[in-house]
C-alpha cells in the first residue's frame, strides 16, 4: 500500500469509503475490505453507520493501531454546541478510544469556521483524535482553518474525480503541507462509460475505475476512498499499485475536467473555487 505523509502523519493512499453502506452489509464489507488489505476506513456521523463500521473493524481481528480510521462531525452538533458529546458518541459506536482523523464535514453557513475548527481541536487536545481536518472547504476556507488551528489541520476531503478540477484546493494543500482525500472518486460510476479512460486502461490491463484511482493516488499527497458493496470490486479497487500511468496519460485524464463536472452540490455548499 502506498503511504502519503503530511505534518508527520502517515496515511494509506487508498481507503475504503462507507457512504450508503448500512447495518450488516456495512459490517461485512468493512470486515472483508480489511481482510483484503485496506487499512484506511472512512465514515461519518451523518452516514448513520458508525456502529456497523466499528463492528466490522472488530470482526476483522486486526489491531486497532493498524487501522487509519476517519469520521466527521455533522452540522447540528456544531450549531447545537454538542460537538464534544457527539465525538464521544461516535467513539462509542466505533468501539474505539480515538479516531485517526476527525473532520469538519462541511463549512456549514450557520457556524463560523473558527467555531468548527476549535471544536475538532478540542477533541484532538483531549486525545480523541490523532489528526484533524476539514471536508468540502474551498482554498480560501482552508487558509482560514490552517491559521485558526496553527497549522494543525492536516486534510481536506473533497469531491475529486476526472471530471472536476481541484487545482486551487490541491495548490492550497501543498502550500500548507496538507493532504487531499478524494471522495466520489469514480464519479458515481461514470468513469466506466468514458472512452478515454477505457482506452488508457487497455494499455495497462486495467479497467476505467482502476485507472481513475491510480490517477488520483499517483498525484502528490492525494488519497482516494472508493466505496463498494461487492467483494469483487473491493479487491479490484485495491489492485492499482502494480502499474504507473505515464505523464501523457496523467495529463489526458486531467483534461477530462469540465465546468459542470461536480456531482455533489447541496444547497448549503460554499461558493466553489473557479477551477472546481
Amino acid at each position: 500500500m502506498k503511504m502519503i505523509s503530511a505534518k508527520g502523519a502517515s496515511i494509506p493512499a487508498l481507503g475504503f469509503g462507507t457512504y450508503k453502506l448500512m447495518d450488516e452489509e456495512c459490517t461485512k464489507c468493512v470486515d472483508f475490505a480489511i481482510g483484503a488489505g485496506y487499512t484506511h476506513i472512512d465514515t461519518a456521523q451523518i452516514y448513520e453507520n458508525e456502529a456497523a463500521v466499528g463492528q466490522g473493524i472488530k470482526n476483522s481481528g486486526i489491531a486497532r493501531d493498524k487501522i487509519f480510521l476517519t469520521t466527521k462531525i455533522w452540522r447540528n452538533e456544531f450549531s447545537g454546541g454538542t460537538a464534544a458529546k457527539s465525538v464521544d458518541e461516535s467513539l462509542k459506536k466505533l468501539q474505539t478510544d480515538y479516531v485517526d482523523l476527525l473532520l469538519v464535514h462541511w463549512p456549514f453557513p450557520e457556524c463560523s469556521i473558527e467555531q468548527m475548527v476549535e471544536d475538532v481541536m478540542k477533541a484532538q487536545e483531549a486525545g480523541k483524535a490523532r489528526e484533524i481536518g476539514v471536508s468540502n472547504f474551498t482554498a480560501a476556507q482552508m487558509d482560514v482553518a490552517t491559521k485558526i488551528s496553527n497549522g494543525k489541520v492536516v486534510c481536506n476531503q473533497v469531491e475529486y474525480h476526472p471530471y472536476i478540477s481541484q487545482k486551487p484546493v490541491l495548490d492550497a494543500a501543498k502550500k500548507a503541507d496538507m493532504f487531499v482525500t478524494a471522495y466520489c472518486p469514480i464519479a458515481r460510476g461514470n468513469v466506466f462509460k468514458d472512452s478515454k479512460l477505457k482506452e488508457i486502461g487497455l494499455k495497462y490491463g486495467k479497467n476505467a475505475g482502476q485507472v481513475t484511482l491510480r490517477w488520483l493516488t499517483q498525484q502528490d499527497n492525494v488519497a482516494a476512498i472508493p466505496k463498494s458493496a461487492t467483494k469483487e470490486n473491493i479487491i479490484t479497487n485495491l489492485n492499482i499499485f502494480d502499474f504507473k500511468l505515464s505523464a501523457d496519460d496523467m495529463a489526458a485524464i486531467h483534461a477530462l475536467a469540465k465546468p459542470d463536472g461536480r456531482l455533489i452540490d447541496p444547497e448549503f455548499s460554499p461558493k466553489w473555487d473557479m477551477a472546481a
